[in-house]
This record gives C-alpha cells, sequence and structure tokens, in this order.
C-alpha cells in the first residue's frame, strides 16, 4: 500500500512538473502600437490580449514605435499626414512617451519638416536612430538628451525604413521611390553603397546572423534577398501577393512577412528560401514583429483596428486583439 500510494505521489509530481514546463507564462513586457488613425500609442499586455492604454500623441502622427532597452520609455517619431512620396504635411518631431506614468514626457523639435518615421536602437552604443526621410538620412540622436548629435546620409530619396546589424556597425535602408537599399558605415557615418532593388521597394529586415537583408518589390509579389558580404542580391522569394513588414524569429529558422494586398502573413523558410506557410489575417497585415521567446509573432492589420497573434509553434492565429484605428508599427518594451 506504502509502495503504490509513493508511485502515485512520484507519477502525479511528474505530471505537474510536465505540465508547468509545457506552459510557460508570457514573456515580460508590454506590446506597443503606433494606431495611426486614432493618433495614439498604444500598450498592449500580452497575457491578457488586451489593449491598456491609448496614450494621445499630440500631432499628426505617428507611424512607427520603439522601445528604449530598458523598456521604460517610447519613442514615437511624428511623420504627417501623408504617405510616403506622396503629398502632405511634413513632420517635424518625435515624442518620448514614459509606459509605466503613460504620458509623454520628452519632445525632439528637428527644427524643418524631415518626416521622421524609423526609430531604431544602435545594438552596442545606445544610440537612437530615427529615418529623416525628407533630408535624405538617418539622424543620430542621444536619447538621454534628446538631442541630435550626428546624422548618416543615405544618397538616396525616400529612406523611409532600415535596420541595424546586430554588431552595430552597418544600417540598410530601403528607399521606397528610387526601388534601392542603401548601405551605410554607421561608425563612420557614411554610405558604401547603393543596391538597385526595383521600380518600388518598401520595408526591410534582417537575419539573425546579419547575412541576409530583405526588401520586398512592390511591382512583382517578391521578396529581395541581400547577401551583406557581397552587398547584391541573392536571390528571390515568390510571395503570395506584395510583401510589406517582416520579422525574423529568434532562433534564425523563419521570416514573418506581412502580405497586405492578400490579407496573409507569410512565413519564410530562411533555410530553402521559400514560403512554407500562409495564414489568414484581418484586412491589410502592415507590420510583424515576433516576440522575444519566440512564441508569438504578431501582425498589426491597419483597416481592422486589430493586432493578430500567431503562434509559432504551428503557425496558427492564437487570437485578434483590439487594437486603436490605423495600428500599424509594433514594438517590444521589456519588463522591469
Amino acid at each position: 500500500m506504502m509502495r503504490s500510494r509513493w508511485t502515485a505521489l512520484a507519477i502525479a509530481f511528474a505530471l505537474n512538473t510536465l505540465i508547468t514546463w509545457s506552459a510557460p507564462p508570457p514573456e515580460s513586457g508590454v506590446l506597443l502600437v503606433a494606431n495611426k488613425g486614432d493618433r495614439t500609442l498604444g500598450i498592449i499586455d500580452p497575457a491578457a490580449d488586451k489593449e491598456l492604454a491609448a496614450i494621445p500623441e499630440n500631432g499628426v502622427t505617428g507611424h512607427e514605435v520603439i522601445a528604449s532597452p530598458d523598456g521604460r520609455t517610447a519613442y514615437v517619431p511624428i511623420y504627417g499626414d501623408s504617405g510616403v512620396g506622396k503629398p502632405g504635411s511634413n513632420g517635424t518631431n518625435m515624442v518620448a512617451v514614459d509606459i509605466a506614468s503613460r504620458k509623454i514626457v520628452g519632445n525632439l523639435d528637428f527644427g524643418h519638416g524631415v518626416r521622421p518615421h524609423c526609430p531604431q536602437f544602435g545594438p552596442k552604443n545606445g544610440l537612437l536612430y530615427v529615418s529623416t526621410e525628407l533630408d535624405s538620412s538617418i539622424a543620430i540622436i542621444d536619447p538621454k538628451t534628446l538631442k541630435v548629435i550626428g546624422s548618416v546620409p543615405t544618397g538616396q530619396t525616400e529612406s523611409h525604413m532600415f535596420v541595424i546589424s546586430h554588431d552595430g556597425r552597418r544600417g540598410y535602408t530601403a528607399n521606397v521611390g528610387p526601388g534601392t537599399v542603401s548601405v551605410l558605415d554607421l561608425d563612420a557615418r557614411k554610405t558604401l553603397k547603393v543596391i538597385p532593388i526595383s521600380p518600388i521597394t518598401q520595408r526591410i529586415a534582417i537575419s539573425i546572423d546579419d547575412k541576409m537583408v530583405f526588401t520586398s518589390d512592390q511591382t512583382k509579389p517578391r521578396l529581395a534577398v541581400l547577401n551583406t558580404a557581397t552587398d547584391k542580391i541573392e536571390s528571390w522569394v515568390d510571395l503570395p501577393g506584395f510583401g510589406y513588414g517582416a520579422s525574423p524569429t529568434p532562433d534564425g529558422k523563419w521570416l514573418v512577412v506581412a502580405v497586405p494586398t492578400a490579407n496573409k502573413v507569410a512565413v519564410v523558410d530562411l533555410r530553402t528560401l521559400r514560403v512554407a506557410h500562409t495564414i489568414d489575417v484581418p484586412k491589410a497585415p502592415q507590420e510583424a514583429l515576433v516576440r522575444p521567446d519566440g512564441k508569438i509573432a504578431y501582425v498589426s492589420c491597419d483597416s481592422s483596428g486589430k493586432v493578430a497573434a500567431i503562434r509559432t509553434s504551428d503557425w496558427q492565429v492564437d487570437t485578434l486583439i483590439d487594437a486603436g484605428k490605423g495600428a500599424d508599427g509594433l514594438a517590444w518594451a521589456a519588463g522591469q
């Protein structure tokens, strides 16, 4: 009898341990979303799949957002009321938002209309880089003082989005109207090369190992794969429609690509450079962001004001999160 009791207890303990380890809680942090139509910064609780707050940006309007490495501050460039390369107002500033208090705590005035758009943190130096589209440059900002301390010319117009290599040495901009990618030396603050892609290109992503850069042709449904060792197009990936925002998984195996013209998300196998999965999502998916733990890929869906949370374990939509009108740019703010 005693032996059977201990056996039962051991089995129960093992089952409890298995359940605990097979269903870990979401990674600590919050998801940030730039709600273009509402002119707000949304803060989403990833555990509850709920928008906790929508903070007015006091400007027209933020398209993109980034969080400081410590997860305390969000930075939202105020782009203007137009699309890239189109007539409209020219944004002149960027706001800093304290995530805990949900208040604007700082403002950077660029001094003239630059259409500031994509913010990225340097992975090594802690500096903030922001595309200043009308100046054909990337502004370099001290996030502590909110002062511009330098810039990197891109050599092209409409430098809309960009990425930084994980060693912090290189930058790559997607230049929409020219249909090119500029390769930047961020330390020397100069353009190294301009790579022709197509008549129009949009959005940009970089692989975890820094060996590949990806940007979407807007005249054909395909993704350009650039070899960063040669700074040349290495191959093309056929997509189910024109691609847009993309994000790699932390394990380096997959690239998640929003496909707004098809209302789908394409998952590219980075070993074969072919689409391995397609997922239906609400209308006009814009940006993709894979959570740092790699378990969920978030995709903002502009027309529906939703953020699709997609499980990377089976590439199925886990839930649709209500965000604001014109949900676009996404960022992850690490937990305190």
